[in-house]
């Protein structure tokens, strides 16, 4: 990649407080928050390595998802936490680029694996009898092979044309990890075309996503209106119900980021609702897959049995 010539060398991160009383809360909370979330995505990967009645296609995917969540809250947890009890807040521009292509190729293939999760429960209601046939592990892989696949690509993309711009003024980003939006304000010079570039991504890694999502749950509710047992068309529902509570929870921080003007609400809004899908996220995906999984339990008391 070539890249313009930057007089700034390095980035500030105003992260989320000056008060060193606050820092410090903070550092605990997002200490405890990321022991919470490595032990809980390891244990679950754990449990789905080991125990063959979690060797389905489901589980695969689940498995990726955890593996995903593991290396994002890596990615920025570290660096959260060191600017808590540290007095230098700086990041370098290798740093912060680095920050940015891994956060974006992740969040954006855990976008493309939502939408590949959601075809699977369409696929294990419609053809439950063949669901092993039809979801091969071929299949599987190739499906979570394209996600990491189209992720990165497109993270490629956006990080060459982010750091393409000049930075030669202001230095200081007002968050707590190097963002897009941030990072193009801090640009000097022309930005020609980079709206566009915009929007084609948000429409490839969110946008389209979501209608697949969207389309597979028409086709479920479809076939789960012909179930005639109210006790069958709960029991086809709630093989879904942790895939559309993580899907809404992580498509609408994302959403809300995107979307919504920047003048209908505070940075400290945005901080705290990117804070919910990069950090918060990966800590609860391991709950949601779990908790109400009977599967998942057996599996846990066996393991510490």
């Amino acid at each position: 990649m070539e890249w313009s010539n930057h007089t700034v060398t390095d980035f500030i991160l105003l992260g989320f407080t000056a008060d060193p009383v606050m820092q410090l809360v903070l550092f605990v909370v997002f200490l405890s928050v990321y022991s919470m979330t490595l032990i809980g995505n390891i244990i679950l990967l754990l449990l789905i390595y080991n125990d063959s009645r979690l060797h389905t296609p489901m589980y695969f995917f689940i498995g990726n998802l955890s593996f995903l969540d593991l290396w994002l809250s890596s990615v920025y947890t570290p660096k959260i936490l060191i600017t808590c009890i540290s007095e230098d807040k700086s990041i370098s521009f290798a740093g912060c680029l680095a920050q940015f292509f891994f956060s974006a190729g992740l969040d954006y293939s855990e976008c493309y694996l939502l939408a590949a999760m959601a075809y699977d429960r369409y696929v294990a209601i419609s053809k439950p009898l063949l669901y092993a046939q039809a979801m091969s592990i071929k299949l599987c892989a190739m499906l979570v092979a394209a996600s990491y696949l189209g992720g990165f690509i497109n993270s490629s993309v956006i990080t060459k044309k982010t750091f393409s711009f000049n930075f030669c003024g202001d230095n200081v980003i007002d968050d707590f990890f190097c963002d897009l939006l941030p990072l193009v304000k801090l640009a000097c010079g022309r930005k020609d075309g980079y709206q566009e570039l915009m929007y084609f991504l948000l429409a490839s890694n969110v946008i389209t996503p979501t209608v697949l999502i969207l389309a597979s749950y028409i086709f479920i509710i479809a076939i789960i209106l012909r179930i005639r047992s109210t006790q069958g068309r709960l029991k086809a529902f709630s093989t879904c119900t942790s895939h559309l509570i993580s899907v809404t929870l992580y498509y609408g921080s994302i959403l809300y980021i995107y979307l919504c003007p920047r003048s209908n609400y505070p940075l400290d809004t945005d901080k705290i609702v990117s804070t919910f899908y990069t950090v918060l996220f990966p800590m609860l995906n391991p709950m949601i897959y779990s908790l109400r999984n009977k599967d998942v339990k057996e599996a846990l008391n066996k393991l510490f049995k």
